[in-house]
């Protein structure tokens, strides 16, 4: 049965190997250790799977036991949303923005859910985006339509909620609630064409940024589902480049998993079917990225000088989902393709360079820069100047609920321990043993 239309509960069976008849025995046994009784059959399995009827509040209780799913999750997703997902991501296609949101928030609710996307399933993804055009969805449905007033006003919590900074793991639980309540109103198909496109718009913009957060938190699974959800959306909406931008997500987390390949394949799809020039420059950007890990010196000095010919022209407003990019993400990324291609003078300076540009506002990203300048620093024979730099990294870190940027610092500890008995250095073994 083709993937688009297989119902959740068959993919949920078959990766466990159960027929109908055993799922139907399962629900049974799960009942008799409730002290109850099911009569679940496979006729009845049948009916759910094929959606002639849905299962009451008992047999979907009785089916989270068998899946070992949290009760809670039950009554807050709905059905068939809680029903384990699968680590292949789902095929992109008129009616799939739904599902595929509702997946990463069920996953992100999950905590048994560990495992991030293959690497077969980035790189069938990104063919497939590059493949599909975006279409038209169905017309609103009859009565009371979303209206404009109200998507401005959820476009402007969104953005607020996209702004916070300082201590933005508190607000983990508004930004879910906030994509839920947009994939609740996409799914009653309520709207005209224009507002359609605007909440497909929004969805993409705030899965996007809930993935960068449980990245940021090193959930990597949650982060990627979180991320194809947003392609879905942006796929919906028509907007090529938003798409490609969270193509890019996608590949800046394989790129951070230590499959750059993978990373390179994605981007290389990305990049040709991106129109604006900043979004080609960040493109471009984490292909150099890419490329660098992969010591494909050639290749990543031919996208570090397009990223820079593209940023240079880019005379018209940038998208909102790349307007951060700057001069600074230019210096600093490729200074950190120079180190990788062991060409650590120039890498040590361009790093340098960047990190002074970089707004203030930008605190993630700022942590994220003097992790490198402090690798960097410390590598060049300047162990105090380092240690000084990565308790800055690490502070900010801290302060923004930002345990990626934090493992940065952490996982160069390792060089500094031979200078122990230095003023910094021992003070930043001592911050680190404490955060």
């Amino acid at each position: 049965m083709d993937d688009l239309i297989r119902h959740p509960l068959t993919h949920a069976r078959i990766e466990r190997g159960w027929s109908q008849p055993e799922l139907a025995r399962q629900i049974r046994r799960a009942a008799l250790r409730r002290r109850l009784r099911s009569g679940t059959d496979r006729a009845r399995i049948w009916s759910w799977e094929n959606r002639r009827a849905t299962p009451d509040d008992h047999s979907q209780a009785l089916l989270a036991d068998v899946f070992e799913i949290d009760q809670s999750l039950v009554a807050a997703l709905g059905w068939p949303h809680w029903l384990p997902g699968r680590d292949n991501a789902t095929p992109i296609g008129p009616h799939s923005t739904v599902p595929a949101l509702r997946e990463a928030l069920r996953a992100s609710m999950d905590r048994r859910t560990f495992v991030a996307y293959s690497s077969a399933a980035l790189a069938g993804l990104a063919h497939q985006w590059a493949a599909a055009e975006p279409r038209a969805l169905a017309a609103a449905l009859d009565g009371k339509a979303v209206d404009t007033e109200l998507v401005d006003l959820l476009e402007a919590t969104g953005d607020k909620l996209s702004l916070v900074t300082e201590q933005r793991q508190h607000t983990r639980t508004h930004l879910d609630a906030h994509l839920t309540t947009v994939t609740d109103l996409i799914e009653g198909r309520n709207y005209t064409e224009p507002v359609r496109r605007r909440l497909h718009v929004l969805a993409a913009r705030m899965s996007t940024t809930v993935g960068w957060h449980r990245f940021d938190q090193g959930k990597h699974a949650a982060a990627g589902r979180f991320w194809h959800g947003a392609l879905h959306s942006a796929h919906a909406s028509g907007d090529r480049d938003l798409g490609a931008g969270i193509m890019s997500d996608l590949a800046y987390q394989a790129t951070w998993l230590n499959d750059p390949r993978t990373a390179a394949e994605i981007l290389e799809n990305a990049v040709a079917r991106t129109r604006h020039p900043t979004a080609r420059s960040l493109l471009y950007l984490r292909l150099a990225r890419a490329q660098a890990a992969l010591g494909e010196a050639h290749a990543c000095h031919r996208s570090l000088a397009t990223a820079e010919q593209e940023f240079a022209r880019s005379a018209r407003e940038a998208p909102a989902w790349c307007a951060w990019m700057s001069p600074a993400d230019l210096l600093v990324d490729s200074g950190q393709c120079l180190r990788n291609l062991r060409q650590p003078e120039r890498g040590h300076q361009l790093i340098g360079e960047g990190g002074k540009l970089l707004p203030g506002a930008r605190k993630k990203t700022s942590a994220v820069f003097l992790s490198y300048e402090a690798d960097s620093l410390q590598q060049a024979g300047e162990v105090d100047h380092a240690a000084a730099t990565a308790q800055e990294s690490l502070r900010l870190a801290t302060q923004i609920g930002a345990p990626r940027c934090a493992a940065l610092v952490h996982d160069m500890l390792s060089s500094f321990v031979k200078y122990r008995g230095t003023e910094r250095v021992d003070e930043l073994l001592e911050l680190a043993r404490t955060r």
